[in-house]
């Protein structure tokens, strides 16, 4: 069953919801033309018109990536969504090298050091509904930088392919209303399972 059905007060508050399999994950960016014409010439990422200095946040959520790119109606540098099916162990190795965005407890100075030593930022964001409205439950972001994009760019990429025709075909249906419909096509995200270390890093709720 699609969980996007299912009672959301059923969700644990942190619990990485995905498409995936026993290889790879399925996590979502929008980019702006430039971009997403030299994905589909390339087949890669490729800098310019990409940039490898810059942070590139990933998200296995469909419906947040709905949320931060507005349906791909939002502006233009996010006009085309994409998927990337990513192996695992890479996206693991992506928690396991992360801190989070906002570290409490520190002060400016340990907050600066720790970001330093780790490659990825993890934030955990309200999850949204088919009207982008927050839920109770929360949806995990991945933000990599430094050695962390080359492992995702040229490591731990398996297969990508642009959805932002699906996406703006649910956002009409949601439009007029034809939620059950709209509901059939959103990807079916079921509890994504950590090792426990990682469940404890990323302070996410178990899956059970």
């Amino acid at each position: 069953m699609n969980q996007r059905m299912n009672d959301p007060s059923d969700i644990p508050t942190r619990q990485i919801r995905a498409v995936y399999n026993k290889d790879t994950i399925r996590v979502y960016q929008a980019y702006g033309p430039s971009i997403a014409e030299s994905l589909h010439f390339n087949g890669a990422f490729v800098e310019p018109p990409f940039k490898m200095t810059r942070m590139t946040w990933i998200k296995p959520s469909f419906l947040w990536m709905m949320y931060r790119c507005g349906w791909s109606y939002k502006d233009d540098g996010q006009r085309r969504v994409f998927a990337f099916d990513i192996k695992r162990d890479g996206f693991e190795w992506a928690l396991a090298n992360s801190c989070s965005s906002h570290p409490k407890g520190l002060t400016k100075t340990e907050a600066r050091k720790l970001m330093d030593t780790h490659p990825v930022r993890v934030q955990w964001d309200p999850e949204r509904d088919l009207h982008l409205n927050p839920l109770s439950h929360r949806s995990i972001q991945v933000g990599l930088s430094r050695e962390a994009i080359q492992h995702y760019v040229h490591d731990w990429i398996v297969d990508f392919e642009e959805i932002t025709d699906q996406a703006k075909k649910i956002y009409e249906l949601v439009q007029t209303e034809e939620f059950a419909q709209a509901n059939s096509l959103l990807p079916a995200e079921q509890p994504y399972p950590l090792p426990d270390e990682l469940v404890a890093h990323v302070q996410a709720s178990p899956v059970i």
